[in-house]
This record gives C-alpha cells, sequence and structure tokens, in this order.
C-alpha cells in the first residue's frame, strides 16, 4: 500500500477541490483506481465515492549537463461521501 499512495497534494486549486469533497494524491504511476481506492479507505477511513486520475507529463529542466526532463507523474482525485473528511486536509 505505501507504494501506491505517495504524497497528498495541497494547493491552492485543490483546496477549492477539497470543499466539494475531493481530494488530491499523488500516487504511483502503474497504480490503478481499485489500488487507489483501498488504500485511501484502509488509510484514512474513509468511504471513496470516485475516483479521477491523470498522468502529468514530465517536462524539459537545463541542467549543467545539458538539457534533461523531468519524470511523469501521476495524480488522483479521489470523492469521498457526504459528510466524509480526511483531516490531514483539513489542518487537523
Amino acid at each position: 500500500m505505501n507504494h501506491v499512495l505517495k504524497s497528498p497534494l495541497v494547493t491552492e486549486k485543490n483546496t477549492y477541490h477539497s470543499a466539494a469533497g475531493v481530494y488530491v494524491f499523488e500516487v504511483g504511476i502503474k497504480s490503478d483506481k481499485t489500488e487507489i481506492k483501498a488504500a485511501v479507505e484502509s488509510k484514512f477511513g474513509v468511504k471513496v465515492v470516485g475516483i479521477r486520475t491523470a498522468i502529468a507529463r514530465g517536462r524539459p529542466k537545463n541542467t549543467k549537463f545539458g538539457v534533461g526532463k523531468t519524470p511523469y507523474w501521476k495524480k488522483a482525485y479521489v470523492k469521498l461521501a457526504a459528510g466524509e473528511k480526511i483531516a490531514l486536509f483539513e489542518g487537523a
């Protein structure tokens, strides 16, 4: 389960999503929706209603050796049942 959820993504845009019960996580690139759902439900003790995933593309980056590239990574938008919250995002 530890390789599925990497970290929560806390940004201004994602804060607006959390008001609607949607939380965003960085997940493993090979993780599928059923693995993500099981990991969130077991780690935070909440009921997951739906999941959307997106793959963020790697971007070019200048290094002292020339032009490199950051790796692709995956994020998951996790929608919780009505009334459910994750305390990690709420600041508690």
